[in-house]
């Protein structure tokens, strides 16, 4: 069964924002998330192995695996080729819509502003990536746009840390938060999986 973007920004209460420095890194690191409870990865293409690392992922069983910081039409049908089965981007234009929409893979676009808010939804984009959410005016914004635009969910990211989540995650309009806190660079490099997994704990029981 082919999960909608909203069934996958439900599916988990945080998405963790990924980037792999070492290849070797990704499937224990994908394990450990899913142990934890927190299915849905994002990986970012910030580095050179960022496809290699989603193709790796996806051969985890329960790791519902995107891509992350998709900013050029062309990695939308390379990134769907690596087994990525949803996007996100910091933000939106005319050649990502088209992208998006031409190789199938569902896209979350990063928005900041009300007028973009109303400018991806024009698009069809419904769901929304809030980016960078806290200079973008974090609960407060969230929650004042959900009235004038209550058709719009939201998975905001940027400056969001697990003691400030629960904060969005009340808000009606937020379906989960991005966050790269369960991922700490020294934690990845010295293997210590059972304590990334007891981060993803601790966020998933974020949303009881």
């Amino acid at each position: 069964m082919t999960l909608s973007l909203l069934d996958i920004m439900r599916t988990s209460a945080v998405i963790p924002v990924i980037a792999i420095d070492d290849p070797d890194h990704a499937v224990p690191l994908a394990k450990a998330l899913v142990a934890g409870g927190i299915r849905v990865l994002e990986v970012t293409l910030r580095t050179k192995h960022g496809l290699g690392a989603i193709k790796a992922m996806t051969a985890v069983e329960g790791a519902i695996v995107g891509v992350g910081t998709l900013t050029q039409p062309e990695e939308f049908a390379a990134s769907r080729d690596a087994g990525a089965v949803f996007g996100v981007s910091p933000g939106l234009t005319p050649a990502l819509i088209a992208a998006a929409k031409s190789s199938g893979l569902p896209l979350l676009p990063g928005v900041m502003t009300p007028s973009e808010i109303m400018a991806a939804r024009e698009q069809g984009f419904k769901q929304l990536k809030l980016f960078p959410a806290v200079p973008a005016g974090g609960v407060g914004m969230l929650s004042g746009i959900g009235g004038p635009l209550p058709d719009v969910t939201f998975c905001p990211t940027g400056g969001i840390s697990i003691e400030t989540a629960p904060q969005f995650l009340k808000l009606k309009n937020v379906a989960c938060v991005g966050g790269s806190w369960l991922t700490p660079k020294d934690l990845i490099a010295n293997g210590e999986w059972d304590k990334i997994t007891e981060l993803a704990k601790a966020a998933s029981a974020l949303r009881a």
